[in-house]
């Protein structure tokens, strides 16, 4: 039995190696049909036993030296590139107070002062100026495999000079000597914890055309860019230095009438199970601390949007949108009812953009309006379970974008004069949940969603289309084909003066007094001058804006200092 026994597990060591590798032998030859004699008018055997990876296996795995797949064309083969430099200053960001502002946690906001249940200004005095310089780099690489099937990514490096290190702090870690990729002055690094890694993904897709043989329909997937229209609610934000971009599939079916598009985007994910990146059945990943057994704190959106080109002259794009936020409601809830994508909601957009360009004349409408359910843990109406997950609060909201514009286009600069009026509802509950002034029922704050608001209503983006109502006049000239000149004027107010006043950013810029009935928030104008060079491939654009405090911000803050804003730009793509 002692000379047995080894013996038996010596044999059983050898058949086991034995077996693996004579599969491991299969795994590398059968792909390559190596060992087979293949029928005339056969490339491969199509009906192998075992399909190893479940794909189109054209190439397969190197053991060893990896190699250039035999199906790459280098003509085939291109790359996109953006490199970006920008530094920018502003003065009195809070109009002669400090930025103080807090959120239902205790943390700041990016507020001029925090919620305001009272009926005194609460904003501190002090100064806040700022002056920084900020690098974009993306690199692009694409791929035709046919002119049906397109693979591109997109990688993206966003830094602030000198404020990416472990600490911000000179001689300590400091990002230019160390290229720790951390995104904040206390993250990363030693000093622990951050949002590390400035390199990232700003795209990777495949785009697949005349899918399944059906002419004009086409399906991308992946991490992609979705804009619409003139960017109101979906754009790609590409003034920030970062953009935005989302993960999904979109589907487009075009003809020469119309074009429609349909898809479902995936903007969070808390519970991940079978499909963590690494294996099975890991832990939720999501920022809900609460109700982690709960697989279904994700958040949605889904698009279908229409494109009507068979009208001369005009565009008329009717569309659909539903987004879906299943997050307990304590989640995201920090600014009020309108914290941009509150948590724990059920929002629907119907609405519709019509676009004509005749002779000299050029207008734009596009109105649209959104309804559904919130819920929220605050507030004298909230059900409270634990997490407030009952949604208590109705959902009523509007907006509409309009400008109307004349180029005279015989001349040889081309001037361009256009009128423009904005609104987007808000709600005298808006801070019903962090100490308001009236119990909760509704939430009929305008949902912005994933807008690019620089280009809409000034440049220096103190505005979000939400609670808001602008009126502006903009006057450009091309004094020659490289020159481009712009001076833009604009009055902002509020829609409602019981709601808050909230930036392009879209979180809270000021939290209005209970009482206040101030809505006029100032006057801003802007000079903008862009020059091209080398046939577009580089740009320098510099912007000056200065805005004069209406009463709102007295009112509000008790200070009442206007705001200069300016910033160089040079930009080169190709």
């Amino acid at each position: 039995m002692k000379i047995l026994r080894p013996t038996g597990w010596v044999g059983l060591l050898t058949y086991c190696s034995a077996a693996v590798m004579v599969a491991g032998m299969l795994f590398v030859t059968a792909p390559a049909q190596a060992a087979f004699e293949l029928p005339e008018g056969e490339e491969r055997i199509t009906h192998l036993p075992v399909v190893a990876r479940a794909i189109p296996q054209k190439e397969e795995y190197e053991l060893y030296d990896p190699k250039i797949g035999k199906n790459f064309d280098l003509n085939k083969f291109w790359i996109r590139a953006d490199l970006r430099v920008r530094p920018i200053m502003r003065n009195n960001v809070c109009f002669g107070s400090a930025m103080a502002g807090v959120n239902a946690a205790g943390q700041a906001n990016g507020a001029c002062n925090g919620p305001n249940p009272g009926t005194t200004p609460n904003g501190t005095p002090g100064k806040q100026n700022d002056f920084y310089a900020q690098q974009l780099t993306r690199l692009g690489i694409g791929y035709d495999l046919s002119p049906d099937l397109n693979f591109y990514m997109e990688l993206q490096d966003s830094r602030t000079w000198g404020g990416n290190g472990a600490n911000g702090r000179e001689g300590i870690q400091d990002d230019a000597r160390n290229h720790n990729g951390c995104a904040t002055a206390i993250g990363g690094g030693t000093t622990g914890g951050g949002n590390c890694g400035t390199l990232g993904v700003r795209a990777a897709y495949m785009l697949v055309r005349n899918f399944a043989g059906f002419q004009g329909l086409s399906v991308k997937a992946g991490r992609q860019y979705v804009v619409f229209g003139n960017q109101s609610l979906f754009g790609a934000f590409d003034w920030s230095n970062t953009g935005i971009s989302h993960d999904g599939v979109m589907l487009q079916y075009s003809t020469k009438a119309w074009d429609t598009y349909a898809g479902w985007f995936r903007t969070s994910e808390s519970d991940l199970g079978q499909a963590v990146p690494v294996g099975a059945l890991g832990p939720n990943i999501g920022p809900s601390t609460l109700n982690n057994g709960n697989a279904n704190q994700d958040s949605d959106v889904l698009i279908f949007y229409n494109q009507i080109k068979s009208v001369p002259g005009f565009i008329i794009e009717p569309y659909y949108f539903l987004y879906s936020n299943r997050y307990n409601s304590i989640d995201n809830r920090g600014l009020g009812l309108g914290t941009p994508r509150h948590s724990n909601q059920t929002r629907h957009n119907v609405g519709g953009r019509i676009e004509m360009r005749k002779g000299n004349f050029d207008a734009i409408n596009e109105t649209l309006y959104q309804f559904g359910q919130m819920g929220d843990a605050g507030g004298t109406n909230a059900t409270q379970n634990g997490y407030g997950n009952s949604k208590n609060l109705h959902i009523s909201a509007w907006a509409t974008r309009n400008w109307i514009g004349y180029t005279h286009y015989e001349s040889a600069w081309k001037p361009r004069l256009a009128f423009n009026f904005d609104y987007a509802s808000g709600d005298g509950r808006a801070n019903c949940t962090i100490g308001g002034n009236t119990d909760c029922k509704t939430a009929n704050t305008f949902e912005n969603l994933y807008p690019t608001n620089h280009m809409h209503m000034g440049y220096m983006d103190v505005q979000g289309w939400k609670n808001m109502m602008a009126f502006s006049v903009n006057f450009q000239f091309r004094p020659s084909k490289d020159d481009h000149i712009e001076v833009w004027a604009t009055r902002l107010n509020l829609a409602n003066t019981k709601d808050n006043w909230y930036r392009a950013t879209q979180g809270v810029y000021v939290f209005s007094k209970t009482d206040n009935n101030k809505r006029h928030i100032g006057d801003e104008i802007d000079f903008a001058w862009t020059h091209l060079f080398m046939d577009g491939k580089l740009s320098f654009q510099a912007v000056y804006g200065h805005m004069f405090a209406g009463a709102y911000i007295a009112e509000n803050l008790g200070t009442s200092v206007d705001q200069d804003w300016a910033y160089a730009q040079l930009w080169m793509n190709f």
